[in-house]
């Protein structure tokens, strides 16, 4: 799947989400959801501190 800019990412959907950092880019390896105060981990709720993503791409789901 293609990786999408951040700014377009939808909101209330699950999304992977990757950031680049001082190792280099990588994504999360939990679903996020983006909100309008920032981005929370899709599961529970809980808000993402300091969460800087640069790119999204819809979860793929694994059974």
């Amino acid at each position: 799947m293609q990786w999408n800019p951040i700014n377009s990412a939808p909101f209330d959907r699950d999304l992977e989400v990757a950031v680049i950092d001082h190792d280099g880019t990588h994504a999360l390896v939990f679903p996020c959801r983006r909100v309008l105060y920032g981005w929370i981990k899709a599961q529970t709720s809980e808000p993402i501190e300091n969460l800087r993503p640069t790119h999204w791409r819809e979860w793929r789901k694994t059974t």
